[in-house]
């Protein structure tokens, strides 16, 4: 009688000990849940969840039935169930069966739903679109703000498309985000330091200069709701970073840079300390010497100038990373812009 009675005490505390483990990882699995489901959107949310609904309808009969049948943890809590069941008698060794069958089923259906329920929620490749030309450009441009997406800090600013269409509230996340943000900062920093002080060459104001991030091709989108307001979020890990390169020039212009990298006959070339351009009492003559001084304080190379075939000169520089090999006649344009020649 006394091994019986030992025997019922060490059933019963397994059977605590099973439930309490069972419920940390629900509550485990449910925090783990909670994670995964903010990565995707609110509207595909409710979209997939009537979807896997009519699922669990549907297969969940056939899935418990496997559960019982071939799961360790099933078997075992049945077994001890019985046990308890013809042990203690009256309600007391059902209400102890079923809580052993509890922790069986439990615990195989959470290895279930670890193994199989995450899968069945929707991809992101399933919504990505690829936006732009394939022989064209388009251009990030950061507008200082930032945000967490899927645990990493973003920069937040406006999609340029080679068509000239500008998409806003995008959000750059993957490779050189961290990047983007410094590098915009430092121009940040170094327009506050400058701008309203006089070129010494042409005696004309310094202007706000801004940093852009070019993608030679098309660019991977997808949609997202973040904190209620929807973004486009460029895949920046789906791109070659050899099609990534940064720039900076007037923040009036960058629109019209993208524009005249997407025309035809276009090219970039250097100007020469000893150019006449310098000189020039405009916007065009105070970059050249600008994008130089900036230069100086290690945002990247200056003095570039973009050339159209029948438009205007903009000058502009380039920041040190990215600088994909793919763009390198703008980033290192061999060309030497002399205009007196």
């Amino acid at each position: 009688m006394q091994g019986h009675e030992n025997l019922d005490k060490i059933l019963m505390r397994d059977v605590k000990i099973n439930l309490g483990k069972f419920k940390d990882k629900v509550k485990r699995f449910k925090e783990y849940l909670d994670d995964k489901l903010k990565e995707y959107e609110i509207e595909n949310i409710k979209s997939n969840f009537g979807k896997f609904k009519g699922k669990v309808k549907e297969y969940g009969p056939v899935i418990a039935g496997y559960a019982l049948l071939l799961s360790p943890y099933t078997r075992a809590s049945l077994s001890i169930g019985s046990y308890l069941e013809g042990r203690l008698g009256g309600r007391r060794g059902i209400a102890a069966k079923y809580a052993s069958i509890l922790v069986g089923v439990g615990l195989t259906a959470l290895v279930i739903g670890v193994a199989f329920g995450i899968h069945a929620l929707p991809s992101h490749n399933e919504h990505i679109q690829y936006l732009g030309s394939q022989n064209g450009y388009e251009a990030f441009v950061p507008n200082g703000q930032t945000i967490n997406y899927n645990g990493q800090t973003d920069p937040v600013g406006d999609l340029i498309l080679n068509n000239g269409t500008t998409l806003h509230n995008v959000i750059w996340n993957g490779q050189y985000a961290s990047t983007i943000i410094n590098n915009h900062n430092q121009i940040v920093q170094l327009n506050n330091q400058f701008v309203g002080q006089t070129d010494p060459v042409n005696h004309q104001p310094y202007v706000p200069l801004q940093d852009f991030y070019v993608i030679k091709g098309q660019v991977p989108v997808e949609q997202a709701t973040v904190n209620g307001q929807t973004y486009y979020i460029i895949e920046a890990n789906k791109i070659n970073p050899a099609n990534i390169a940064g720039f900076y020039t007037y923040d009036k212009w960058v629109s019209n840079f993208v524009a005249a990298m997407n025309i035809q006959g276009t090219y970039a070339a250097v100007i020469p300390g000893n150019s006449p351009v310098y000189d020039w009492a405009n916007v065009t003559g105070t970059l050249v010497y600008q994008t130089q001084l900036y230069e100086g304080h290690g945002v990247g190379g200056g003095r570039g100038v973009l050339i159209e075939p029948n438009g205007p000169i903009i000058s502009y520089g380039v920041t040190h990373s990215p600088s994909g090999s793919a763009l390198s006649n703008f980033t290192a344009p061999y060309k030497v812009y002399n205009p007196s020649s």
